[in-house]
């Protein structure tokens, strides 16, 4: 009689076990696949569209997005503590834009030795420990940027550069990219190359006014002929300087990616040229290269995301115009 007992004791015991291993496996098929996307800020306009674009993929391939970024593109040590801190919790994948090349070098790493693949996007890292790179060419778009400026100028004139900050690396290849290419044309002088505007707009703005003020030689007139910035915020700043200044449309001014008031000055001839990236697209493909991973698939180590001159002459084409002035609205709530 007891060995009976003890039979059905083992035998209630293994159904519960197998009930409860059972429900367990089916918690997990169900649980939705978490990736973190870091963006280098989370205020200008370009990572709203990053943000757009990787909510598009998730909800295409039913991911779930944990979109945490630093509020400014210069705080390096708070994006280390976000990756850090992601790297605690349950998440599959890291899609991040490593606001400096070095410094996001260790936490990548880790989250490599953690099992946690990472894609980069935007910006490059001199690692090795990611799996994929998703970008624009930015030495290509600085080139581009040269090239208008060149026409604009007819070969000839002084003009000036703007920098982002050190460490970025997608803006110091638009630098490179640009001033290398303006020096094919012998008769362009850069008179100034080595001021940058800082993260923000409002930093940009200053570095503007500081960097306009020696080439002032009266009321709305400049000593200078072209300018060029290399990011949202520095063109912004510098459009507000110039604004401000009564300097625009009395100097040729190509910039970098698009906000609301950046189309409306493009539109105005404040500014004489864009050049676009597909911050949508970035961050859609960002998220579905990690996916891909995680379910074993190959993927590219490196994707080009793609990169277009934008003028008054063409901004309203419709494949432009989705790419100056994206509508958001449908993936960001």
């Amino acid at each position: 009689m007891n060995a009976i007992r003890t039979i059905l004791l083992i035998l209630i015991c293994s159904t519960l076990a197998l009930a409860a291993s059972s429900c367990r496996k089916q918690q997990n098929d169900n649980a939705k696949i978490v990736i973190a996307v870091i963006p280098k800020g989370t205020t200008h306009e370009y990572w709203k569209s990053v943000h757009a674009g990787a909510m598009k993929a998730a909800q295409e391939l039913g991911v779930e997005i944990l979109w945490k970024g630093p509020l400014k593109e210069d705080d390096r040590d708070a994006q280390i503590s976000i990756v850090e801190d992601i790297i605690t919790r349950s998440v599959k994948g890291i899609v991040l834009a490593p606001l400096d090349d070095i410094a996001l070098r260790t936490p990548v790493a880790d989250a490599k030795r953690a099992g946690i693949p990472v894609v980069v996007i935007d910006s490059d890292l001199k690692s090795d420990d990611y799996i994929s790179f998703v970008a624009t060419d930015n030495y290509l778009g600085g080139q581009m940027a040269a090239r208008h400026m060149i026409a604009l100028l007819k070969g000839t004139g002084k003009i000036v550069v703007l920098r982002c900050h050190e460490g970025s690396a997608s803006t110091t290849k638009r630098e490179q990219g640009f001033l290398d290419e303006i020096a094919s044309a012998k008769g362009i002088e850069v008179v100034s190359s080595n001021q940058y505007s800082g993260a923000t707009v409002e930093t940009a703005y200053r570095a503007s006014e500081n960097l306009l003020a020696p080439y002032k030689t009266g009321p709305g007139t400049l000593r200078i002929d072209g300018i060029f910035c290399p990011n949202e915020s520095s063109t912004f700043g510098m459009l507000r300087a110039l604004q401000d200044g009564g300097f625009v449309g009395r100097v040729r001014f190509v910039g970098f990616d698009s906000s609301t008031k950046l189309a409306e000055a493009l539109e105005k001839g404040e500014i004489d040229a864009l050049i676009l990236q597909n911050p949508f697209f970035m961050g859609y493909t960002g998220v579905k290269t990690v996916v891909a991973n995680i379910k074993g698939e190959t993927v590219e180590r490196k994707i080009d995301t793609g990169v277009t001159l934008v003028s008054k002459a063409n901004m309203n084409e419709p494949a432009i115009r989705e790419l100056l002035q994206p509508d958001l609205s449908r993936w960001l709530q």
